[in-house]
């Protein structure tokens, strides 16, 4: 609704409707409307992304998002990091450092800003695997959006899910968490490759 009004009082300001036109590739989350608009609204720079994949293409981040996630190589996974959590994380950055790196609306593959409650989507990352990748969240972050965690992960078959996800307590290295990983028998261990 904040979008809509202010659409409406600024048609040519930071809030448009952007018609996704045909899909492209449903998979990766492309479509022509929105490759078109960014085309035209990035001066040329960029003329495509992809909503669902943080590997390939994703989309663009400003330094203001709530969370990034970064793929975590040798944990076949991914992690995230909400903007309140200060410390390290496995990806060997923090969240400030990770804000720095891929901010400034440039498209990072392996990286990805996002909402704290976008990770429950079924859309999240689904060209990646979705939350099946998740490894390692600060322990904050998973308490906030528990439910709805365990929710998605019952809905995906895999209820216990959230207690496979490693935190802080458990390391902030991936060489740390690998063993807990293996230990819980995280699915991303058995997942395709998630960098081919």
């Amino acid at each position: 609704m904040d979008c809509k009004a202010s659409y409406e009082i600024n048609p040519t300001g930071p809030n448009q409707p952007v018609p996704k036109g045909e899909t492209i590739d449903a998979k990766l989350g492309q479509w022509k409307g929105v490759n078109e608009f960014l085309f035209k609204a990035s001066r040329g720079k960029f003329d495509h992304y992809n909503s669902y994949s943080l590997v390939n293409d994703p989309m663009t981040t400003c330094g203001c998002c709530e969370c990034i996630a970064a793929v975590l190589p040798l944990c076949n996974g991914i992690m995230t990091v909400n903007r309140e959590y200060t410390g390290m994380t496995p990806s060997g950055m923090k969240f400030t450092t990770l804000a720095g790196t891929i901010g400034g609306g440039i498209s990072t593959p392996g990286f990805v800003g996002h909402g704290k409650y976008n990770i429950c989507q079924r859309k999240f990352i689904r060209a990646d695997g979705g939350l099946l990748r998740m490894v390692w969240m600060p322990k904050m972050l998973k308490e906030e959006i528990g439910d709805r965690l365990k929710a998605r992960a019952t809905e995906l078959g895999v209820p216990n899910l959230v207690d496979m996800i490693a935190d802080e307590t458990v390391g902030t290295s991936e060489e740390e968490i690998i063993a807990f990983l293996t230990e819980k028998g995280h699915p991303a261990l058995t997942m395709p490759p998630i960098i081919e």
